[in-house]
């Protein structure tokens, strides 16, 4: 992808977004199935957008909580192949926890849990600050030039 002059995509942006979304939610789908799942009996989406889950005096909530940092550190990776520029990581990660606070508001009210907000702005950072340094030290990689040598 050539980086010169930013052109204004909308529909790019959007679409950047919703499988940022996707993905995240997938691995953290798959993340609570590993932890969670052995645990509880039934997976609910109680897991993922209900507050009153997270919490730090349960075996079970500690799980929960394992998962959602591990899903932020892979979305530092989705952000890497998604994104690709060390400029967009912060804006996107927001974007996806914004989004994610308005489902969490609309599934289960806001959420006044301490813990909640600890996990989800650690998660942010380590999401956003994670996916700039690997967008950074792949922007900043040698570009290979294949040297010829004239037969002149």
């Amino acid at each position: 992808m050539f980086y010169g002059a930013a052109v204004w995509d909308p529909w790019l942006i959007v679409a950047q977004i919703g499988c940022l979304q996707c993905i995240y939610y997938l691995t953290l789908g798959i993340f609570l199935e590993i932890f969670v799942g052995t645990r509880v009996s039934q997976m609910s989406l109680v897991y993922f957008f209900d507050y009153a889950t997270v919490t730090a005096s349960t075996v079970t909530g500690w799980c929960l909580i394992a998962s959602f940092l591990l899903s932020s550190l892979a979305g530092a990776g989705i952000l890497l192949y998604l994104i690709e520029r060390a400029k967009k990581c912060l804006d996107f990660s927001a974007t996806l926890y914004i989004i994610h606070l308005f489902i969490c508001i609309v599934y289960g009210g806001w959420p006044s849990s301490i813990t909640w907000w600890i996990v989800n702005v650690t998660g942010l950072a380590v999401m956003a600050l994670l996916g700039k340094y690997l967008c950074i030290k792949r922007e900043l990689r040698e570009i290979p030039i294949a040297r010829y040598r004239s037969s002149v």
